[in-house]
């Protein structure tokens, strides 16, 4: 490959290859996206792309909320007594990191939910020593501190570890098995989906 556009492509894939530090991209003015065509497009093309693929038309609809996450279409669509108020693109589980398909109820709701597993490890100034790791498994330098990668809004599904949250959507499979959407939508997901909610995960 010619080495100018080696370094072209460079920093997309530092982006794609990992998704512990995505909530840096997400609000990262800087971040770049790969568009539907294969062009590299801007922050806010992509949340356009995002939005063009999402929609929310159920405030004031009354009726029991229920929500079906369906994998093979990387979506989410969000009921209220039976009626399709709202659907959602997400970024699920990538290869190895699978969302786990089957039946649960929203148990916890945290507008700032920051991950217990996956993040950074930075000094005592906050400065990232060594990005994306998983706590635990990599080894932490000396003088190191894990900080957890934020997730906003997020909804926890039963007793399992993955939830709805806020996140970085590349329009792949791309997460460690959570559901990532749209700020928009898991705003909308979030205030309409009280604990005890039923989601159902298809693929």
């Amino acid at each position: 490959m010619h080495r100018t556009a080696a370094c072209a492509l460079a920093p997309l894939i530092l982006v794609m290859a990992s998704c512990a530090n995505y909530d840096r991209r997400l609000t990262s003015t800087t971040t770049t996206y790969l568009g539907t065509d294969g062009s590299i497009v801007s922050r806010s093309a992509a949340s356009t792309l995002a939005d063009r693929n999402s929609y929310w038309d159920g405030d004031g609809v009354e009726g029991a909320p229920s929500i079906v996450i369906d994998l093979s279409d990387q979506k989410a669509k969000f009921f209220k007594g039976g009626k399709l108020v709202g659907v959602s693109a997400i970024s699920s589980g990538r290869e190895g990191y699978g969302t786990p398909t089957g039946q649960y109820k929203i148990t916890q709701k945290n507008p700032d939910h920051v991950s217990n597993l996956y993040g950074d490890y930075v000094n005592a100034q906050g400065d990232v020593m060594v990005r994306n790791v998983s706590k635990g498994k990599d080894p932490m330098p000396p003088g190191a501190r894990f900080a957890g990668s934020p997730m906003p809004y997020f909804m926890r599904l039963g007793r399992t570890a993955v939830g709805l949250h806020q996140g970085f959507l590349p329009g792949v499979p791309d997460s460690h098995g959570c559901i990532r959407m749209p700020e928009k939508m898991v705003k909308a997901f979030f205030n309409h989906a009280p604990p005890g909610t039923p989601v159902s995960i298809v693929d």
